[in-house]
């Protein structure tokens, strides 16, 4: 960063400070972690002499477990994209009414988790549903290794319940799919050609329209070799939202073509691949017992409106334990309803 001529390429230089960001603050965070571990051996000694310093021994040590834990995330993320920014689609599955609520239900776990983890979050476009809940919704999540974190809710989620919109208060099985793509500037590693689009717009509405039926400021672009659909609403201008539109639409092209590289490694090696793409990562019971449990690490947690309300953490490092250790390999989400 201090080389003559760094700062003439502006682009390159933010794209540099960003990662001398980042490896600041990891450093930084070793180095206290490091010496509050050190300073923990004088405690442990003072506490076998005075037994009334046990009980801040502990929780010191209650401390740094939390904090290793955190910094041994950090070493998890190793993919190209994985430092930056998410694009996360809910799409409604299986399940009429009762699947839009839950698509609805999804949406609100993973912006509340992203929030906690003090991600920015904007949501792009939400298709409501014709009773209740969401067909389909589009948020970003800005901050530090969000796509690597999303990674691990990339798939099928299954909820099973007394239906609320039954009135015979039958138990429903309901899924939705999560699809998540990297936020990244244009690297040519995708080319775009504008015949292969078709571009359509409409009054913004619901939860996005800053003007609603007013103006045609929503756009919603088919890129129709791959049969990827993006729209964005959020926008106060038709070009704004197209834009915004475009960049998603390269993001989840890019996310594919990663998809498929990844697919080609695992024949080279023999690997087993599951093609049931319907086949959920997750189930969440509410009857008739509770529990959340991932089927791909076999974590679970007994309170499930805790996890609802965005408490992920536990299943996400478990997953990407999993996959860091060879145990596993990401499920790819329905691209539709």
């Amino acid at each position: 960063m201090g080389a003559a001529g760094f700062w003439d390429d502006a682009e390159r230089a933010a794209s540099v400070s960003a990662e001398h960001a980042r490896a600041s603050r990891r450093l930084q965070g070793f180095t206290s972690l490091r010496s509050d571990v050190d300073d923990l051996d004088g405690l442990a000694e003072m506490a076998s002499e005075d037994a009334s310093l046990q009980g801040e021994v502990d929780e010191q040590i209650a401390l740094v477990e939390q904090r290793l834990g955190e910094l041994e995330e950090q070493r998890l993320f190793s993919g190209p994209y994985d430092s930056g920014d998410a694009l996360v689609t809910v799409n409604a599955g299986a399940g009429g009414t009762d699947a839009q609520d839950w698509a609805e239900m999804v949406l609100r776990m993973l912006m509340r988790w992203a929030e906690r983890r003090n991600f920015k979050v904007e949501l792009l476009e939400v298709g409501e549903g014709e009773e209740a809940g969401i067909k389909s919704a589009t948020f970003r999540a800005s901050g530090e290794n969000a796509y690597g974190l999303f990674g691990a809710e990339r798939g099928v989620h299954r909820l099973v319940r007394l239906s609320p919109f039954d009135s015979a208060h039958r138990r429903q099985t309901s899924f939705a799919g999560v699809e998540v793509a990297p936020v990244v500037k244009d690297t040519g590693e995708v080319e775009i050609n504008d015949d292969d689009l078709q571009v359509d717009t409409y009054r913004a509405s619901g939860a996005g329209g800053q003007h609603v039926n007013k103006t045609d400021s929503a756009v919603r672009i088919t890129h129709r070799p791959s049969g990827i659909v993006v729209q964005c609403q959020n926008e106060r201008s038709q070009s704004s939202n197209r834009a915004t539109a475009m960049a998603m639409l390269t993001a989840k092209l890019l996310e594919r073509k990663e998809r498929e590289r990844q697919e080609e490694i695992a024949r080279e090696k023999g690997e087993a691949q599951d093609v049931n793409f319907g086949s959920q990562i997750r189930s969440y019971v509410l009857h008739p017992y509770t529990m959340v449990k991932d089927h791909r690490t076999g974590e679970e947690m007994g309170d499930v409106q805790r996890v609802l309300d965005g408490d992920l953490d536990g299943f996400v490092r478990a997953y990407l334990l999993t996959t860091a250790s060879g145990g596993g390999a990401p499920t790819a989400a329905p691209s539709g309803n």
